[in-house]
């Protein structure tokens, strides 16, 4: 988490510098007025990378060093079991054309749409989230 959280923070400086250059920028090229759509972006820009480095910071604190943080880890070191990967899901192409729907409500401004792939979101998103949470479980009665 040490390596996460000085990325972040780093490009939050780097965010914040150019937040500061381009409204300078903007106000000296317009005469006194200054450009607030992208000022305001690269400061919400800067806001959420700051957020981001500073839960990495918080957390990095509370565990102990991972291998790729410690100078003297070795690749051996972090092997072992990362996790269960799904082999085969359908449910990530139907969160897509959920979200191919709602998008095409919001393009033409059609309300039904938008309200049917919102709905087609929410079911593929539980479908991805409980595909492997579903059957009968059996107890010690059965």
């Amino acid at each position: 988490m040490k390596t996460e959280w000085r990325i972040f923070l780093i490009i939050a400086a780097f965010l914040l510098f150019a937040t500061a250059l381009y409204g300078g920028w903007t106000w000296a090229d317009s005469g006194g007025h200054v450009e607030w759509i992208g000022t305001v972006a690269l400061l919400l820009s800067f806001l959420l990378c700051s957020m981001c480095g500073g839960f990495f910071w918080f957390v990095s604190r509370r565990i102990d060093l991972r291998p790729e943080d410690r100078p003297d880890g070795e690749i051996a070191d972090g092997a072992g079991e990362i996790g269960f990967f799904s082999p085969g899901s359908y449910w990530p192409f139907g969160l897509a054309l959920a979200a191919a729907v709602a998008g095409l409500g919001l393009v033409f401004w059609q309300f039904w749409l938008l309200g049917v792939g919102a709905v087609a979101i929410i079911f593929a998103a539980c479908g991805l989230l409980f595909e492997y949470y579903t059957g009968t479980r059996r107890t010690a009665e059965h």
